[in-house]
């Protein structure tokens, strides 16, 4: 007996051909979409929908990992803050001990007579991008003119010494690191206070104390610090620590190499200091060409007093 669907129901095309029409409107699908863009309207649309079926779908792995994060952040954050604690107290105690070192070094400067050293002002700054030039060790901050920054304001992070504004603009300005090779910054051994001049080092990322003799009291380990001696620097902030010595008999100097304190090469923050310590002209710095003039005239007068007795004498003998 040979079986035949009822006549109400409508038998559609074959298997084949159903196949061949809908593989033909996916690939007209996925042509027009990439080369017009047709289907991005749709696509949206049907995103949006699914939207929510997505979401309901991964809650239970989210609802995990939220519970998850949740201890874990608390764990974290109770030995953070234990460690903040320790470091809190640590610090309290450094705080004691540096007033009490302020008050009497401010107590000796006044029996000696010594000017007051006015505290350094510090603006934070922002680190925007790094100079394009690979020989050079230079960065851009989003602080300029605008802000008070001054050309040769010496910068610094919570470590240390970081470098000096070379360029100043409008609304943001150049900082040259103590690792450009033509950058040097005068610093003194915290140990015994011998004074030296930094260097930088280049693309190593060091510095190097040049001209050291080579029989200096310097040793690894040595923390250096600013001297003060050259007017920009503060006195006392944290310039690097010496890591190689080099001393070799047949050369004067020593070679040492010396890792800076602060993070030269990594942070985005920094801090821009101002001192507005009034300090004495050098004498060299005095109006030049007047005091060449001065000279000039000085000398010519010397030479003047020196010809008046020679022709004196000379006009003695001819009488």
């Amino acid at each position: 007996m040979e079986h035949s669907p009822p006549p109400f129901f409508k038998r559609g095309p074959a298997p084949l051909v159903r196949l061949f029409f809908f593989a033909s409107l996916s690939l007209a699908l996925l042509v027009l979409d990439a080369r017009f863009r047709y289907t991005e309207a749709v696509r949206g649309a049907l995103a949006l929908v699914v939207y929510p079926i997505q979401r309901i779908a991964v809650a239970p792995i989210d609802f995990l990992e939220g519970v998850g994060g949740y201890f874990s952040s608390q764990s974290q954050l109770l030995d953070e803050n234990a460690a903040l604690r320790a470091q809190a107290l640590a610090n309290s105690q450094d705080a004691l001990r540096f007033q009490a070192a302020q008050a009497e070094s401010a107590q000796l400067r006044r029996m000696l007579g010594a000017a007051e050293k006015l505290e350094a002002r510090a603006m934070p700054a922002e680190i925007l991008y790094a100079g394009r030039d690979p020989y050079s060790h230079k960065v851009f901050i989003d602080r300029g003119g605008r802000h008070g920054v001054r050309p040769g304001s010496p910068v610094a992070d919570d470590s240390g010494v970081v470098g000096q504004v070379t360029r100043v603009h409008a609304l943001l300005s150049e900082v040259t690191l103590l690792t450009d090779p033509d950058q040097a910054i005068p610093v003194q051994v915290l140990r015994n206070g011998l004074r030296a001049v930094a260097f930088g080092g280049g693309n190593s990322g060091m510095l190097e104390l040049r001209f050291m003799p080579a029989n200096a009291e310097i040793q690894n380990g040595d923390r250096l610090v600013t001297s003060g001696i050259d007017g920009t620097y503060p006195a006392g902030l944290p310039v690097a620590t010496v890591v190689d010595i080099e001393r070799d008999a047949e050369h004067t100097f020593a070679r040492v190499i010396c890792r800076p304190a602060a993070g030269v090469d990594r942070g985005l923050f920094v801090l821009v200091l101002s001192d507005d310590t009034q300090r004495a002209a050098r004498p060299d710095d005095v109006q030049p060409g007047k005091g060449r003039r001065l000279d000039k005239t000085r000398r010519a007068r010397i030479k003047e007093a020196a010809r008046e007795p020679a022709k004196a004498e000379a006009t003695d003998v001819a009488r």
